[in-house]
């Protein structure tokens, strides 16, 4: 008996350290790149020899800090197309795949889903290559379909596997008391399948928001996104709003994780 307790006590101390030496290696850098944004430095350095809010003024500043309000006002522009687009057509092709059992539906979903085991920077190359040979010039409208090939799996990923928690006894039911299909769709299935739909549209958003590689090679100066902004200010200036920007994306992201997990109850439903 004493031998057992000591093991699990071993064994107890082990997942513990393992698991807070996981928890330093994510949240270690976050922690440090938002000491950094308050740094009184000219420089990117940790730890910061004083405290400021001087990088974020400059950040703020629409004279100082134009190009990346433009290129924020981009990022935000494709990625927020990019979702509602990949929304729409990922829904009706779950549904539509959701219905068939034949073996070829698989292999229509293991075709949707390839984009998320393809390397990016492999798929961002022979985008432009493709682009360029019809002739299609680098735009908003080139990143918006480049970026929806590569989020648009997230959507539909999660609504297959919301629709295959649906009971099919609701939606027969409904036929049986004289509900079309429309009605049902839009009365039980949606509502249903809402939660899923919307975790793979926040992971979709941020998944477009931090591309770099489909961005790279679609993008101009005239169409700079703000990944490649950032990269661009990091290779030759070290500028330190690059802190204070991660700093923005960080708390961005802290409340859209908030506001899905209100909306979606995910934490609800794992505590249950």
């Amino acid at each position: 008996m004493q031998r057992s307790t000591l093991g699990d006590i071993g064994y107890s101390w082990i997942i513990g350290l393992l698991a807070g030496l996981g928890i330093l290696i994510l949240v270690g850098p976050v922690l440090v790149v938002i000491a950094t944004s308050f740094t009184t430095s000219q420089t990117l350095k940790f730890p910061p020899p004083g405290l400021s809010l001087r990088w974020y003024g400059e950040l703020f500043d629409t004279a100082r800090s134009a190009q990346i309000h433009t290129a924020a006002l981009n990022s935000l522009w494709v990625a927020g197309l990019a979702t509602a687009i990949g929304c729409v057509l990922a829904v009706f092709a779950a549904l539509a795949i959701s219905r068939v059992a034949r073996p070829s539906a698989r292999v229509l979903e293991a075709s949707f889903l390839s984009p998320l085991v393809l390397p990016t920077l492999s798929y961002g190359l022979a985008a432009l290559m493709f682009f360029s040979v019809l002739g299609i010039r680098p735009s908003l409208n080139l990143l918006i379909a480049g970026h929806l090939v590569v989020i648009a799996p997230f959507v539909f990923r999660t609504t297959l596997a919301s629709l295959s928690q649906l009971d099919p006894a609701l939606l027969e039911a409904s036929a049986n008391l004289g509900a079309s299909r429309l009605y049902g769709f839009r009365r039980i299935t949606l509502p249903l399948i809402a939660p899923g739909i919307a975790a793979g549209c926040f992971l979709a958003f941020i998944s477009s928001m931090d591309n770099v590689p489909v961005s790279l090679f679609l993008s101009t100066a005239r169409t700079a996104m703000l990944p490649i902004r950032m990269w661009g200010m990091m290779e030759t200036t070290l500028d330190v709003r690059i802190a204070a920007i991660a700093g923005v994306l960080i708390l961005a992201t802290l409340i859209l994780m908030i506001v899905m997990d209100r909306l979606t109850g995910l934490t609800r439903r794992m505590s249950g």
